[in-house]
């Protein structure tokens, strides 16, 4: 039976800023179109007419495989804002069988001309990156400039993309036969399936999409049950292209779908990599589903990272670096820093400025180009920032800044210092996806490090010194064991040229820059013998 996923937001004299979402299931069609004729959707009101710059309607069909389309006549229906259309397995099932023979035409390509195609995509976001942007802003809930920030990332990794186009490609190796060559060589792996979450709905996406095309595969994406408008938008962009070139749209399929759909990707055969992104609990379990039948996987799951921060670090660096990390996004990345380390000769004083700029915090509307910090996405995120914060003060935190959630409409939520709580705490070594930094303090690099290094994720890390010593200490073998790891600037603003990833239960995946191409293709070793005889390796004798 088709659903509908139902995007709502609350009007407040600041703005749109607080997104609501929530799936009302009734079973008779007639009564959606009674109901959505109650309401005023969203895209009706004039001040966001600009929604149908991105294709957006009233009623949006959330599955693409070369057309736009559901397979139920039959329609659950819903009261909201906007209407999004969510895929049965069945949909998700015909999809990947057009994705498929997409693959056949495009896999024909030669990369460079994969990577103009890429190309013409990211020139395409760019005429769209302000009111995608919005867009972002609107339904995930972080600052507009954020999410014009997040679309940018897309570009700038199908920039990266065109260039790879040309690049990728084996070492011919020496044979120890005469008259043979040995070569590497690397072919697609074929469909990728590309499950990304709410914080980034964007440009987790491109990173995989953009590197995926290039290498020759098709791709089925599964944005997000909470920003379905998103994965719809761009999914018409990316469309556009495709078929201004005359090449199948199955080639960028998208289902927006629940767990069911994701669960079905998880276990299909016909899916050669699976890349998900998302927090390590259902990470776990789509590895295992994956697992089960020997597919490929890319995992990027959860942080909980540390800025260690020692004795003669330059604090103004230190300060503004911290809160970026600790409260951009509303502490919703899987890169912002949840502990900071704090030598003890400098503790006291980092932890006083702190708290001072955490007061000149910015708080408000997401659209207001003034605004640092908006609302948390969901009220299941403010229900754990409410537990988190009793938990730290059962374990023995003090709080020294923030601590409640706000009184005013939406999901707000104050950022939050804590101090006092040991490093082991259990609390400390959760990953709350909300604002809150647990501030720890240290007495030796060993014991920092130590400390950085005894959580089960490995993310991103940063430490901030003078010591060049220690800068190499840290990036050695007994150092971070983190997949990013910094000197002096903090742990989140990822750049796109470098792998993304991490290690432990962050899952080992790598995404965007330097080799991570590897992981969307199959690598075969070739022996060709243009000989006339039949040496073996080794020198064996076989006569």
């Amino acid at each position: 039976m088709q659903h509908f996923i139902a995007v709502s937001t609350t009007a407040v004299a600041a703005g749109h800023w607080a997104l609501r979402r929530r799936l009302l299931y009734v079973s008779a069609y007639s009564r959606l179109r009674q109901r959505a004729a109650m309401s005023t959707l969203l895209i009706q009101q004039p001040a966001y007419a600009w929604l149908r710059e991105l294709g957006l309607r009233e009623d949006n069909d959330g599955v693409y495989n070369g057309k736009w389309c559901v397979n139920s006549d039959l329609r659950d229906i819903t009261t909201a804002w906007f209407l999004v259309s969510k895929a049965t397995v069945e949909d998700y099932e015909e999809t990947v069988k057009k994705a498929k023979e997409a693959w056949k035409v495009w896999s024909d390509l030669p990369a460079p001309k994969r990577g103009e195609i890429v190309r013409q995509i990211g020139d395409a976001l760019r005429k769209k990156i302000n009111v995608l942007g919005r867009l972002v802003s609107l339904e995930m809930g972080k600052i507009y400039v954020e999410g014009v920030g997040e679309v940018q990332e897309y570009v700038d990794v199908c920039d990266y993309a065109v260039g790879l186009s040309r690049m990728i490609g084996g070492p011919v190796l020496p044979s120890e036969r005469p008259g043979h060559a040995l070569i590497e060589q690397w072919n697609p792996v074929g469909l990728v399936g590309i499950i990304t979450a709410f914080n980034f709905p964007v440009a987790v996406y491109g990173w995989n999409n953009a590197i995926a095309l290039i290498c020759g595969n098709v791709c089925l994406w599964k944005g997000a049950p909470t920003t379905p408008l998103t994965s719809v938008a761009v999914t018409k962009i990316v469309a556009e292209v495709l078929e201004q070139n005359n090449l199948p749209g199955a080639i960028c399929s998208m289902t927006c779908g629940g767990a069911d759909i994701g669960t079905a990707l998880a276990k299909d055969e016909h899916v050669d990599l699976v890349s998900f992104t998302g927090s390590t609990h259902v990470g776990k379990l789509v590895s295992l589903m994956v697992q089960e039948r020997f597919g490929r996987q890319l995992l990027e799951l959860g942080g909980n990272n540390a800025i260690i921060v020692f004795e003669d670090a330059d604090l103004n660096l230190v300060v503004p670096s911290t809160v970026f990390a600790a409260v951009g996004t509303a502490g919703q990345r899987c890169t912002t820093t949840r502990r900071l380390m704090l030598h003890e000769s400098v503790h006291d004083d980092v932890v006083t400025r702190l708290a001072k700029a955490y007061k000149q915090i910015r708080i408000g509307d997401p659209w207001d180009p003034n605004t640092l910090y908006g609302p948390l996405h969901t009220k299941e995120a403010v229900d754990q920032y409410k537990a988190a914060i009793e938990q730290a003060k059962q374990q023995g935190g003090t709080i020294v800044y923030g601590g409640k959630v706000m009184d005013r409409s939406g999901n707000y939520v104050e950022p939050t210092i804590i101090t006092g709580l040991a490093h082991n705490a259990p609390i400390v070594h959760t990953e709350t996806f909300v604002p809150i930094l647990y501030v720890l303090k240290f007495k030796t690099e060993e014991e920092a490090f130590l400390w950085n290094n005894e959580v089960k994720q490995g993310l991103s890390s940063s430490i901030f010194t003078k010591d060049m010593g220690r800068v190499f200490r840290w990036l050695g073998p007994k150092g971070s064991d983190c997949g990013i790891v910094n000197v002096n600037i903090p742990t989140s603003g990822a750049e796109i040229g470098g792998a993304f990833g991490g290690e432990k239960h962050t899952g080992g995946g790598r995404e965007s820059g330097s080799d991570s191409w590897k992981q969307y293709m199959r690598r075969s070793t070739c022996t060709i013998n243009y000989s006339k005889d039949l040496p073996l390796a080794q020198g064996i004798k076989f006569e």
